[in-house]
């Protein structure tokens, strides 16, 4: 069975809103980007997300932009929408029962980049297997959070490492919901 991975980038302060993030992008980010593509097998978005990635990674050259712009794109829409970054597929229908479906399904993991409340919903239902953050060493007091208000889960941290930057790379396993 799969894995379904969530990725972002978050402030200090548990905000998910790259525009407000500000860190010199550096070797070891290189390199942790690219280990999450070497164990990628798919990308799940939600509309917006895509439709961000859609108007940038067609554009981009090279070993990473090559291997990021092939990988199987499904993307959690509520409107249907045409999907012109290839190969995609519009999930239909519930977002949960989708998901779980895909790590039923050969391949590499799952990959959600961004995509706030997909993962927030993913969360929800106890589908995520790990949570992937890059968190900048910055406190931007408001914004999109990258956990949903109200709700609480139990994390198990499997990896931590800082990066020269003043990044931390940390990785977590999501235990359970404590509600």
């Amino acid at each position: 069975m799969r894995k379904l991975i969530v990725t972002e980038f978050i402030s200090a302060d548990g905000i998910a809103e790259v525009e407000k993030l500000h860190a010199t992008w550096n070797a070891e980010m290189d390199e942790f980007k690219n280990a999450e593509l070497s164990d990628s097998g798919a990308m799940l978005l939600g509309r917006t997300t895509y439709q961000i990635f859609a108007g940038s990674w067609p554009k981009q050259t090279g070993n990473f932009a090559d291997r990021f712009n092939a990988l199987p794109k499904y993307v959690a829409s509520k409107t249907s929408q045409k999907l012109d970054w290839k190969p995609a597929e519009l999930l239909k229908g519930n977002l949960a029962e989708a998901a779980q479906k895909l790590k039923q399904e050969s391949g590499g993991n799952i990959y959600v980049h961004g995509s706030i409340s997909v993962a927030q919903e993913l969360l929800r239902h106890g589908l995520v297997d790990r949570i992937r953050l890059l968190s900048y060493p910055v406190v931007v007091g408001e914004g999109k959070r990258f956990f949903a208000p109200g709700e609480q889960y139990q994390l198990d941290l499997i990896s931590a490492k800082r990066f020269s930057n003043g990044v931390l790379a940390l990785e977590y396993v999501p235990t359970r919901a404590t509600k």
